[in-house]
């Protein structure tokens, strides 16, 4: 995957590493309610899922694409009992793998980051 950004370069048209763009995404969609994300170069149109209305986005970074959607509170995991407590979740996925998710403004990377060589 050589046109993954390493860690130390920023996502392309953004001029933030690939953490603090997920971050930012998050503030856009979750705590602003816009609907599209405006990171510099890069407009990204804020979707819907079809029966609960969750919200989505996709960024595309090299030759990944990675998804956002507003964390399912109507689930039994523990990302979804926080979003019922009003916690505001984005779950981002890449390549049909969940690789990490914010939380209240805070990243929280999963192995499949690692493992997919996604960088900071």
């Amino acid at each position: 995957m050589t046109d993954v950004p390493r860690p130390t370069q920023p996502v392309a048209g953004t001029g933030r590493r690939l953490g603090e763009t997920l971050i930012e995404i998050w503030r856009q969609v979750l705590v602003e309610s816009l609907p599209a994300v405006d990171l510099g170069d890069q407009k990204l149109r804020v979707g819907h899922t079809g029966s609960l209305g969750l919200r989505t986005v996709a960024l595309r970074v090299g030759s990944l694409v990675i998804e956002g959607i507003e964390q399912n509170p109507n689930t039994k995991s523990r990302w979804a009992q926080l979003a019922q407590e009003g916690k505001r979740i984005m779950q981002y996925r890449s390549a049909g793998r969940y690789v990490g998710n914010v939380c209240d403004g805070q990243l929280t990377r999963y192995p499949a980051w690692t493992a997919q060589g996604l960088p900071d």
